[in-house]
């Protein structure tokens, strides 16, 4: 009201508008706490301020959208990377289960062919030292044998010995003397 009434005042009234609304004007609009034309001055200074950074502001509002749609594309791509290791590590742990048992198993049966292995080695070295026993025992059997013989062939001799010597009386000495020296060709 105050451009209108600072209007009116100037000399301006003469247009028809302003003149009726200087002349009409109502009481409740002109009421003084109410302030209907400092409302009315501030929603045209709002329109004239919008009017000339709408372009400005309007581009940085774009380049804000802009930056705010990368922004989220950009975290969209790093969730979903983010959902494909979880789900690789999620395999990997799944894996892992039966790696851990393949792994057992693997074992048992290196275990298993292991107890063979030695089983048979062991059977092999009981064989050849059982030979090698049985050998040994052949060989001192035959070294006994040998030496009973032995024994027994000194034995026996000794014993004949023994018995001749019991039997041979001097008379039976002197003779088998002269039977000895008669079979070499006498004594010249």
């Amino acid at each position: 009201m105050n451009l209108i009434l600072f209007l009116a005042e100037k000399g301006h009234a003469s247009s028809g508008f302003l003149k009726w609304w200087y002349e009409n004007a109502d009481p409740i609009l002109n009421y003084p706490g109410f302030e209907f034309w400092k409302f009315l001055n501030l929603a045209i200074f709002v329109a004239i301020i919008i009017h000339l950074l709408r372009k400005p502001l309007s581009e940085s509002f774009k380049a804000k959208r802009e930056q705010i749609r990368k922004e989220l594309i950009q975290a969209r791509q790093e969730r979903e990377k983010a959902q494909a290791e979880l789900v690789a590590i999620e395999a990997k742990l799944a894996n892992l289960e039966a790696e851990k048992q393949r792994v057992i198993e693997e074992a048992k049966q290196e275990a298993e062919a292991e107890k063979q292995r030695l089983i048979y080695e062991a059977e092999v070295e009981i064989q050849k030292i059982q030979k090698q026993a049985e050998n040994e025992i052949q060989r001192l059997v035959k070294q006994v044998e040998q030496e009973l013989r032995r024994f027994s062939a000194e034995e026996t001799i000794r014993l004949a010995e023994q018995i001749i010597r019991q039997r041979i009386t001097p008379q039976i000495d002197s003779k088998l003397v002269k039977a000895n020296i008669e079979s070499i060709g006498g004594l010249n």
